[in-house]
């Protein structure tokens, strides 16, 4: 049985215009961090468009789809 080896990493992320290492956030930007979602451009074309055409679904209601 292969025995699976764990390796500590760092994660980094942008946050008021630069990078920092996310364990060396405060408590409230780490829930923050959990809390993000990602968002492809494609979508965010997509739901632009459809608002655009006059449709009153709110925007936040079509990408979270």
């Amino acid at each position: 049985m292969k025995k699976d080896r764990q390796i500590p990493v760092e994660v980094y992320s942008r946050v008021v215009g630069y990078f920092r290492p996310v364990n060396q956030w405060n408590k409230g930007k780490r829930e923050e961090f959990n809390e993000r979602r990602e968002f492809s451009l494609k979508d965010v074309k997509e739901a632009c468009i459809y608002e655009y055409k006059g449709n009153s679904q709110n925007l936040a209601d079509r990408l979270s789809r």
